[in-house]
């Protein structure tokens, strides 16, 4: 089976949790490259903004107020694309949410929202975008696991466990749809920390702020990836070498991962700084948006990892390209002096 995929700007693009972090940056991006957007969120005056943000630089936009987590919001999401596009090609699947503390410290309720919205939510746009890419004859449906979809972090334990989830429905809804030779590329995008409003968003029930454990990524990287799946079948990919090597650990040496984890990702995940009013985030309604990013310090802008992952070919020309100059730099040193 060949899958083929669009260029961006032949593309219809869906993308939930587009008005903050990744979401957003992946959508203005995806914009600036031709593509029109169907944009999804909670947020609708952060919608409006930036749907008449894109429209002023000539970009075609439309926005849709959903809850990723109620199924009908979803298909609206769908139908919108259809009556203004007559259709998407590629539906990102970003929305999500986390909680901070220890699992027997954050009530049942609040476990279960954040799974309505980070598993249910993949779920609800997956099958929704699989019906009518069936239809059209291909497409791209990417969705937006962590590294911690391979290994789960302390404080973090229902988000850990959402991701993990959304990592067994993704390679399962792959296996099956390959199974049909359905021409759908099926992505699970697996960021390290990236420097967004992921923390700002959060309900913490630690009594101090949380922080994300180093090291941290610049969101533009976790856009390009998600770009690149729409144009390039990949079956994963990792944001960042960390993600990468926190996924090979975990599976090649669980037991010194568990060793780090429990010695180290503790006092990584918390400041100094005491904890804001629990009420001040988003887990059941939208918060504050249209940022990309929160500002840190020390946020690596590339991944020459990441790069290479998704570039093999020009990394192993420049490699080979860099072996000969290195060959032909020896060989000058070895020759004798006149």
């Amino acid at each position: 089976m060949k899958i083929r995929l669009k260029k961006l700007s032949e593309q219809v693009i869906v993308i939930t949790g587009a008005t903050s972090g990744i979401g957003l940056t992946t959508a203005r991006r995806a914009a600036e490259r031709g593509a029109r957007v169907v944009l999804a969120a909670r947020n609708e005056d952060a919608l409006k903004q930036l749907t008449f943000e894109l429209s002023k630089r000539g970009r075609q936009a439309i926005h849709v107020v959903a809850d990723v987590g109620i199924e009908e919001d979803v298909r609206k999401v769908a139908q919108a694309a259809i009556e203004r596009f007559g259709g998407f090609d590629t539906w990102v699947n970003n929305a999500g949410i986390s909680i901070f503390g220890r699992l027997e410290d954050v009530p049942l309720e609040d476990q279960r929202k954040l799974f309505q919205t980070n598993f249910w939510g993949v779920v609800h746009g997956s099958l929704i975008a699989v019906e009518h890419l069936k239809q059209r004859g291909g497409g791209a449906i990417i969705n937006l696991g962590s590294e911690v979809s391979d290994r789960a972090l302390p404080l973090q334990g229902a988000y850990s466990a959402s991701k993990h989830a959304v990592k067994g429905f993704t390679d399962s809804l792959r296996s099956e749809l390959e199974a049909e030779e359905v021409p759908i590329a099926v992505t699970l995008i697996k960021p390290a920390a990236v420097d967004t409003m992921f923390i700002e968003h959060a309900k913490n029930y630690l009594d101090v702020e949380p922080r994300l454990p180093p090291p941290v990524y610049a969101p533009e990287i976790a856009a390009d990836a998600i770009l690149y799946a729409a144009e390039n079948f990949k079956r994963d990919i990792f944001v960042g070498a960390a993600a990468k090597l926190v996924s090979s650990t975990a599976h090649y040496a669980p037991r010194v991962m568990d060793g780090y984890v429990r010695r180290f990702l503790f006092g990584q995940q918390k400041s100094g700084m005491p904890a804001r009013d629990r009420s001040q985030n988003s887990l059941y309604g939208p918060g504050s948006d249209l940022q990309e990013r929160l500002g840190r310090n020390h946020v690596f802008e590339s991944s020459l990892y990441t790069q290479a992952a998704l570039h093999p070919k020009i990394t192993w020309a420049l490699m080979f390209g860099l072996g000969l100059a290195l060959a032909a730099w020896w060989r000058t040193r070895e020759q004798p002096m006149a």
